[in-house]
């Protein structure tokens, strides 16, 4: 379903009142205290997704998930610069068909690696 630009700002306002500034995440050395505001994913990354679910756009889709960097995890996706991301929220998402008993994952793919905002917010 599509939301207006005005129903889009009041969600932002709060996630950014009580998510992004809230109650920090723990982070490698110090609390995450500026959160993550903004995920971006290629359109190639998003047609990956879509191809593996059902070609009936009425019961293919895409499950997205918020979830938080781990510090295992940010170290093997981002070596080189993980410290920049271990307790920062991301996005993850994974194809889905609709069935008669709710979403089903038919695959066990999870897609990340996002350009996440910060630490990259040109």
């Amino acid at each position: 379903m599509k939301i207006s630009k005005k129903d889009f700002d009041q969600m932002q306002k709060k996630y950014d009142k009580e998510i992004q500034k809230g109650k920090p995440a723990r982070g490698p050395k110090e609390d995450v205290e500026n959160q993550t505001k903004w995920v971006f994913f290629d359109r190639e990354t998003l047609e990956e997704v879509l191809s593996k679910a059902d070609k009936d756009p009425k019961k293919g889709g895409i499950k997205f998930y918020l979830t938080e960097y781990t510090e295992e995890v940010a170290k093997k996706l981002y070596p080189e610069n993980s410290e920049e991301y271990i307790g920062r929220l991301a996005i993850v998402m994974s194809p889905v068909n609709e069935a008669k008993k709710g979403l089903v994952e038919e695959e066990e793919d999870y897609y990340n690696r996002g350009t996440t905002c910060p630490p990259k917010c040109e």
